[in-house]
This record gives C-alpha cells, sequence and structure tokens, in this order.
C-alpha cells in the first residue's frame, strides 16, 4: 500500500521576468514504514516539490498533476479542507525551527495547540501528550521544558521539537527539509536516529529532503536525485550507491571527500567537480537540461529530452531503478 502517490507534478510561478518552472512532471511513491531521500544541489526543486504537497506555496504558484494521500487526492481539496490535512495526516518539519517556532509562546503550548486542533484533547491531555512527545524525541526533563520559550533551547533542542510537533498526531506522512543543516554530528545523528524510529515503530511514511548524501546512505530506503526540477534517477540506497548510472549522480558522490580513493603513492587524489551551472529555471527545453555539464553527453542529448525508465530490478534490494539518460555510466 502507497501511503504518498505523487503523480506527472509540475509547479510554475509566475514572475514579472516570466514563468519560472521549478518542478517538473516529478512522480514519486513513498510506502508506510519507508524514508525516501529526495536529493540534489541547491535550486533544484526540492523543497517546492515538498510544498507542493500541502500547497504551502505563495499565491503565484500553479500547481498542476497528482498527489494522492492514501488513494485521496489532495489538489482538489479547499483550504478549510486542507487545513484538516496539514498537521494531523501530513505533517512538516521545516528547515530552520527557530524561524518555524513562534518566540512569543513557550514551546509547550505550541505542541499543545497542535493537538487540541486535531486530536480534541482537554488542555490537561494535551499537556500530558506533549510531554510524552518530548521525552519521546530525546528532551529530558520535558515537563520542564515545555515552560521554556525558544530561544531558551539550543539547536537540536529546538529541532527536536519540530519533530516532537510533526508527529504529535501520528501523521501518515512526514515531510522533513533538510532537518539536519547547522546541527553538530552528534545531534544530527540523534536526529536521524529518531526518523528512523518513527519510521520501524509508528509506520510512518518520511520523505527527506537533503543534499547531504551521508545523511541518505545512513538512514533512507530510497533515493531519487533532481536535477533542475526533474528526477532523473531513482533507486534503493544500496543500489544507488553501489552503481550510479546517471552522470549527474556520479558527480555528486564524486564530490563527496570520503569518496575520493587513495592512489598508489599514499596520497588523496582531487574531488571530482561538475563543471558548469544551473540552467535558466524560466526554459523548458526538449533537450537533456543536464546535457552541457556532462562529459558523457553526445548529439542526440541536445536533440530530445530522456524519459524517466526503469533498468530493471535491483539485485542487491527490492527497488527497480529508474534513469533519464540516454549515455548512462556502465554498471560498475
Amino acid at each position: 500500500m502507497t501511503a504518498l502517490e505523487i503523480s506527472e507534478l509540475a509547479v510554475r510561478f509566475a514572475t514579472e521576468d516570466g514563468d519560472v518552472l521549478a518542478v517538473k512532471d516529478v512522480s514519486l511513491s513513498v510506502r508506510p514504514g519507508e524514508i525516501l531521500a529526495l536529493c540534489g544541489e541547491s535550486g533544484c526543486g526540492k523543497s517546492v516539490t515538498a510544498m507542493a504537497v500541502s500547497r504551502l506555496l505563495p499565491p503565484n504558484a500553479r500547481i498542476s498533476g497528482s498527489v494522492r494521500l492514501d488513494g485521496r487526492e489532495l489538489t482538489g481539496l479547499s483550504e478549510r479542507e486542507l487545513r484538516q490535512v496539514r498537521g494531523k495526516d501530513v505533517s512538516m518539519v521545516f528547515q530552520e525551527p527557530m524561524t518555524s517556532l513562534n518566540p512569543s509562546f513557550t514551546v509547550g503550548f505550541q505542541i499543545d495547540e497542535v493537538l487540541r486542533q486535531h486530536e480534541k484533547l482537554s488542555r490537561r491531555a494535551a499537556r500530558v501528550r506533549t510531554v510524552e512527545l518530548l521525552e519521546l524525541v530525546g528532551i529530558a526533563d520535558p515537563a520542564r521544558r515545555c515552560r521554556e520559550y525558544p530561544h531558551q533551547l539550543s539547536g537540536g533542542m529546538r529541532q527536536r521539537v519540530m519533530i516532537a510537533m510533526a508527529v504529535a498526531c501520528s501523521p501518515r506522512v512526514l515531510i522533513a527539509d533538510e532537518p539536519t543543516t547547522a546541527l553538530d554530528v552528534t545531534i544530527q545523528a540523534g536526529v536521524l536516529d529518531i526518523f528512523r524510529d518513527l519510521a520501524d515503530r509508528l509506520g510512518t511514511a518520511i520523505v527527506l529532503i537533503t543534499h547531504d548524501l551521508g545523511v541518505v546512505a545512513a538512514v533512507a530506503d530510497q533515493v531519487a536525485i533532481m536535477y533542475a526540477g526533474r528526477l532523473v534517477e531513482r533507486a534503493g540506497v544500496t543500489e544507488l550507491f553501489a552503481a550510479p548510472r546517471h552522470p549527474y549522480t556520479v558527480g555528486l558522490l564524486g564530490a563527496l571527500p570520503a569518496a575520493v580513493s587513495r592512489i598508489s603513492d599514499g596520497t588523496r587524489g582531487r574531488l571530482v567537480e561538475i563543471p558548469g551551472m544551473l540552467p535558466d529555471p524560466r526554459r523548458d527545453g526538449d533537450d537533456c537540461a543536464f546535457a552541457p555539464r556532462c562529459r558523457r553527453a553526445e548529439p542526440d542529448c541536445a536533440a530530445a529530452r530522456p524519459a524517466l525508465a526503469g533498468t530493471g530490478r535491483s539485485t542487491v534490494d527490492k527497488y527497480s531503478h529508474q534513469l533519464a539518460c540516454f549515455h548512462p555510466e556502465a554498471v560498475r
């Protein structure tokens, strides 16, 4: 059973300089208890895709395609109906908790509000549940922390508060947008453990948006790579790291310091860089958007756009390997 299914999602923003095509025909699905990592460099459309699920985009955004939650279409819901879905069925952990939490209210009050709104709990029952949630995400002395304001907490604790708020109503889908940005490695590991535990124990389907491939390797089940608003590769996490096929994915992995192999004299090789820049988001040509930066590009890459197609079921995990490339890397 699929918890969240996105089909041919497209998002464009009307601006004075013309329409900006941020997301182009993206199709994804994630099942209960599964963590899907959505990866790519800044500006590739990851966060816009996530915001489009709950329609949290600004008024100049135009969304087309289908977003289904347990088979229920979300794109046609009214704003009033969406307010019943947000926070209860679909929750989101935003990138910067300090700007997402209200500095005028205690963290306990803000979590209480979610429970009272969606679960119709009394003030007393909501506070009991809030203390339990803070304990669940690993905050010591949760009863005292409930009475504190966001500025009195560390960055890691604020992020844990955001996670507690997001899972307060046991959502079917949790979207986490760069949840470990600006956290030190120890706190980051704790946050990732919480996500893995939520998926395993509560059956929450998680969409993890990140550009940190180390985070992906630690917790994800499957990975989708985006470039210039489109999906270019999708596979199980084991398959993707063992045998990346799209030149862009290979470039991302090659830019990791840990991926630079030692050469015969014991010194480290150079990091692999991806030359060039992202294409103009106002342009949506019929060619491969990555071709100007690709070392494997051929004339046919400029003549047509490769479609995302399966390469066959993986031999190392349960996910099929999908690819949008005319000249992929050979299987190694």
